[in-house]
C-alpha cells in the first residue's frame, strides 16, 4: 500500500535574485544618483507602483530601498552617496545590480535616549509612527550622526519641534 499526493494549483516560486549591469545616472543637477531598472516590475513582482528590494551592488554593497516610478517610462533604483561611496563610483560608472523583492517589514531601531523624548512629547511620537520608515529612519540617523552630545540633544529638540510643525524628514 502507497499514498499518493497530489497538489492543484501548486507553484513553487524560489526568491531568485533579478541581476543586471547599469550606468549610474545622475539625478538633474544635484547630487543624487540613480540606475534604470530594465524590466517589468508588473511581470516580475505583479506591481506597478512602488516596489521595496533588498539589492547588493557589484556583490559587496547591500542595500535597502525601492523601484519607484518617478516620470519615467521604467522604474529606477536611487544610489545614495553613501553606497556610491563605499563602491567608489560615481555617475556615469557601471554598477552590476542584484535585487529581490523586500516583504519584511521595515522598522527602525530607536535608541533608549530618543525613546524618552518620545515619551515626553506623545503627540510628537503618535505623527513619527505614521511617517514612512524612510522618514523615521533620516529622523534617528541624523540624531545618532552627532559627534558631540550637545549637538545630539539640540537635534532631538528640534526633531519634536519638526514632527510637530509637520515636517515629514530631514
Amino acid at each position: 500500500m502507497f499514498t499518493v499526493f497530489l497538489f492543484l494549483n501548486y507553484k513553487y516560486s524560489p526568491m531568485k535574485p533579478t541581476e543586471f549591469k547599469a550606468v549610474i545616472q545622475q539625478n538633474g543637477e544635484i547630487n543624487a544618483a540613480f540606475v534604470e531598472f530594465p524590466f517589468s516590475t508588473e511581470e516580475l513582482f505583479s506591481k506597478k507602483g512602488q516596489v521595496r528590494i533588498k539589492a547588493t551592488f557589484d556583490s559587496k554593497v547591500e542595500y535597502r530601498g525601492s523601484l519607484v516610478k518617478m516620470n519615467s517610462d521604467c522604474h529606477i533604483l536611487g544610489l545614495t552617496q553613501e553606497v556610491r561611496k563605499q563602491l567608489g563610483k560615481s555617475f556615469g560608472d557601471e554598477v552590476s545590480v542584484s535585487l529581490i523583492e523586500d516583504k519584511e517589514e521595515r522598522t527602525v531601531e530607536i535608541a533608549d535616549d530618543i525613546a524618552s523624548v518620545f515619551n515626553e512629547n506623545p503627540d510628537a511620537k503618535a505623527l513619527f509612527d505614521k511617517m514612512s520608515y524612510t522618514h523615521r529612519k533620516e529622523y534617528v540617523r541624523w540624531i545618532e550622526e552627532a559627534k558631540k552630545q550637545e549637538t545630539r540633544e539640540n537635534r532631538k529638540i528640534k526633531m519634536i519641534e519638526m514632527i510637530l510643525n509637520g515636517k515629514k524628514g530631514i
